[in-house]
């Protein structure tokens, strides 16, 4: 990793809580990824620019305020997640990989990050976004948990999903007193603000994004990455990172092409666990299958 002395002070404004010495102006981060990590080939929609972009180099750099870092996708070397890290802590908003797609995220305690992140991929108020968690701690903090098994009857769905998290799952459960009110509530400072009593949790089984918040400490709010001009996901991570770093992220984790599965998303507030959208993650049986794309990954 080379570094020169000059410090970045844009990220000073992002949420002030990042010292102007971490940043260095150029950071290269490069990892040899072995031909197989990069076999699979994007099947979204999204072409890649004919202009070869700056970020696919083989000395990956900082520039226009965009920190783009290339990792082994199994997490060997999360020590280069360290500068994310920093970021998402000083209000970032940014791109990291889960056992699904690309997500775009920032720090749930964030408001300011919060409505960048809504700015930047130009998602409407009133529309739902998920909460990426370390553990089922997390899941119990911010909801009021999963429906427990009763003398009447109820099945304990507790201990089915355990089989299912970390997975490709995104699990609609009521939010708790305990979840920030910036995100139980949609809307800038100016516009009217809606109420919202439900939440999308998510544990994701990718090591590069376990890892990101064991060293936040924390939950991350979260939206897919889709391109803003087609119907379809972007998967590549250069792609991404010129596509969305014009408009405001300060970060892109590059673990790899990602397959365009998203995950499998399923109420559970209701009488019923039941399946609204089919993705990666298999129905059990314990789940009831419903056509409806309600959540945004």
């Amino acid at each position: 990793m080379s570094l020169e002395p000059k410090a970045l002070g844009r990220y000073c404004a992002v949420g002030g809580a990042v010292p102007l010495s971490l940043f260095p102006t150029r950071v290269s981060f490069h990892t040899a990824v072995p031909p197989q990590t990069r076999r699979f080939q994007p099947l979204a929609v999204v072409k890649r620019s004919p202009k070869r972009l700056k970020y696919s180099a083989p000395r990956l750099t900082k520039e226009d305020g965009l920190l783009y870092v290339q990792v082994d996708q199994l997490g060997s070397d999360s020590w280069k997640l360290d500068p994310v890290v920093e970021l998402l802590k000083g209000g970032a908003v940014g791109v990291i990989p889960t056992d699904t797609l690309y997500a775009i995220v920032c720090d749930l305690n964030s408001h300011s990050a919060i409505e960048r992140l809504r700015r930047i991929k130009e998602i409407e108020p009133s529309k739902p976004l998920s909460i990426i968690c370390r553990s089922f701690r997390d899941i119990d903090t911010y909801t009021t948990g999963f429906p427990r098994g009763n003398d009447q009857g109820l099945t304990d769905i507790f201990r089915a999903v355990k089989h299912c998290l970390p997975g490709p799952y995104t699990f609609i459960l009521t939010a708790s007193k305990q979840l920030p009110k910036q995100c139980t509530r949609y809307g800038t400072a100016a516009s009217k603000y809606v109420s919202r009593k439900n939440v999308g949790v998510r544990i994701p089984d990718d090591p590069v994004c376990q890892a990101i918040l064991e060293k936040l400490d924390g939950p991350l709010i979260s939206t897919s990455v889709k391109s803003p001009k087609e119907n379809g996901w972007i998967l590549d991570p250069v792609i991404i990172a010129d596509v969305y770093g014009p408009e405001g992220l300060n970060f892109v984790v590059d673990a790899g092409i990602r397959v365009a599965d998203p995950s499998t998303v399923v109420d559970m507030t209701g009488s019923a666990p039941r399946v609204i959208r089919q993705g990666k993650g298999p129905k059990q049986p314990w789940m009831i299958a419903e056509d409806d794309s309600a959540l945004d990954e």
